[in-house]
C-alpha cells in the first residue's frame, strides 16, 4: 500500500477484541479508527464515545467494507464469523488484523489464505502471544542453543477462568467454535509449534465435557451469558448461568508429531483454581520452562546440568512488570502487535506473526478435536500449497 497522509481503520466486532483498535488509534501519527461494526447496541454506542460521534457505525460489515477511504480493518468478531468476513475484506482489498484463531476449519483458514494471496492483500493474524517477553526470551535461548537440539514441548493451560469465559456464552457450542481444543488451544499450539521449529505433521486427541453438563443452571436462549471473571465463582459446580448449550470438551490433550520429529503434547483443562500456562521444552542438552506467565509474576529457568531435584534451575530469567514496556493486555503483548501490523500496513516489512503459522495451529487444534471426538484415531494435517506458503513466508521472519 503506498503511503498516505492517513491510515483510516474500520473495526468489524466493535464489542469484545474489539478494544484493540484503541492502540492503533493515534490521529498525531496519522492513524485514526474511522468506522465501526457489531450487531448490538451497546458496543456502537461505546464506539462513539471512544472515537467521536462523527465515525461511521453499523450492523452490516459490507456496509463498512464499501466504504472507499478505509484502508485496514480489525476483525475480532467471534470466531464463526472470522472467515466470512476475512475472506470480503480482503476481496476488497483491505489490510486485515484478524483475531486468533484465524478460522474453526481449516477450510476456512485455506479459503483466507486464499483470498489474500490472490486480492496480494496484507492479512495479520493476531498472534499475540509472539510477542510476549516470556515466549520471546525462550525462543531466543532455545535458538542460541541453550539446551541443545530441541527434541520435545509440553504445554499444560491451567485455564482457571475456563467457566466463566467459556461456558455463559457462544463459546459453548461447536458450531461456533469447533471445540476449545482449537478455539483457546490455538495460541499454545502456535507457541509450541514456534519454540519447537516445526508444525504438526500427525496429531492425536482426548477429552471429554467431565464437569459444566453437571450444572443445570443455565440462563435463557434469548439473554446473553454473563462471562466476565469472578472470583466468588468457585468450585466450578457452583456456577450459575450457564449456556444454555453445551456441547464442548471441558477438559482435553493432543499428541503432536512435528515435521521435524519433534514431539509435542498439550493439556488444557477449564475447571483448575489457577489460571496460567507452563511450557517446558526439552533438548538434547537440557531444558526450559517457565513457572508463571503474568507480568512480574513469573520466571524462567534453564536447566542444563545433571543433577539430583533441583527446583531453581541452572539460570532463572525473571519479568517484572516495568520489562513490558507500555503495558496493556496479554502481559504488554496487546500494545506490541497492534503497532506491528500498523507498520506491516504502512511500511511493509517483515512481522513476527505468520499466517501460515495460524492456519497450521487451527489445523492441529480442529483435527485433535476430530480425533478425541472419534475414539482417539491419529489425524494427518494437509500440507498447503507450495505458492501459498513462499508467499506467506517471503513476509514473516
Amino acid at each position: 500500500m503506498s503511503q498516505k497522509k492517513e491510515l483510516l481503520i474500520g473495526v468489524i466486532g466493535a464489542g469484545g477484541r474489539g478494544h484493540l483498535a484503541n492502540y492503533a488509534h493515534k490521529p498525531e501519527e496519522g492513524v485514526r479508527v474511522v468506522a465501526g461494526m457489531d450487531v448490538h447496541d451497546a458496543p456502537l454506542t461505546a464506539f462513539k464515545e471512544r472515537f467521536g460521534q462523527d465515525v461511521f457505525v453499523t450492523k452490516d460489515y459490507h456496509e463498512l467494507l464499501h466504504r472507499e477511504e478505509i484502508d485496514a480493518v480489525f476483525v475480532t468478531s467471534p470466531d464463526f464469523a472470522h472467515e466470512e468476513q476475512a475472506v470480503a475484506a480482503l476481496e476488497h482489498g483491505k489490510a486485515v488484523y484478524l483475531e486468533k484463531p484465524m478460522a474453526i476449519t481449516i477450510e476456512g483458514c485455506d479459503r483466507i489464505l486464499r483470498a489474500a494471496y490472490e486480492n496480494k492483500a496484507k492479512l495479520y493474524v493476531g498472534h499475540n502471544m509472539r510477542h510476549m517477553a516470556l515466549t520471546i526470551k525462550m525462543k531466543e535461548l532455545i535458538d542460541k542453543g541453550a539446551i541443545g537440539e530441541v527434541k520435545a514441548g509440553w504445554c499444560r493451560h491451567f485455564v482457571g477462568y475456563g467457566g466463566d469465559a467459556y461456558f455463559k456464552d457462544w463459546h459453548a457450542e461447536r458450531k461456533n467454535t469447533t471445540g476449545l481444543l482449537l478455539q483457546k488451544g490455538a495460541h499454545d499450539i502456535d507457541i509450541l509449534h514456534w519454540l519447537c521449529g516445526g508444525y504438526s505433521r500427525r496429531v492425536v486427541g482426548m477429552g471429554g465435557l467431565t464437569v459444566y453438563d453437571r450444572i443445570t443452571d443455565r440462563h435463557d436462549p434469548s439473554e446473553r451469558g454473563d462471562a466476565r471473571f469472578r472470583i466468588e465463582n468457585w468450585p466450578p459446580l457452583s456456577q450459575k448461568g450457564l449456556n444454555p448449550i453445551i456441547d464442548v470438551e471441558d477438559i482435553s490433550m493432543m499428541l503432536m508429531e512435528l515435521n521435524n520429529g519433534v514431539f509435542c503434547s498439550y493439556q488444557q483443562c477449564h475447571y483448575t483454581p489457577d489460571g496460567w500456562r507452563n511450557y517446558t521444552i526439552i533438548g538434547t542438552e537440557g531444558r526450559i520452562e517457565n513457572f508463571g506467565d503474568s507480568p512480574g509474576m513469573c520466571v524462567l529457568r534453564v536447566f542444563n546440568r545433571r543433577t539430583e531435584y533441583n527446583p531453581w534451575g541452572d539460570e532463572q530469567y525473571f519479568f517484572p512488570r516495568l520489562h513490558y514496556g507500555r503495558g496493556g493486555g496479554h502481559g504488554g503483548a496487546d500494545p506490541l502487535i497492534v503497532a506491528e501490523f500498523i507498520r506491516f500496513v504502512r511500511e511493509g516489512g517483515r512481522i513476527q506473526t505468520s499466517p501460515i503459522a495460524a492456519r497450521y495451529s487451527v489445523a492441529a487444534g480442529y483435527l485433535a478435536t476430530q480425533s478425541l471426538r472419534s475414539g482417539a484415531m491419529p489425524q494427518d494435517v494437509p500440507p498447503l500449497p507450495k505458492e501459498i506458503v513462499e508467499y506467506f513466508e517471503s513476509q514473516t521472519n
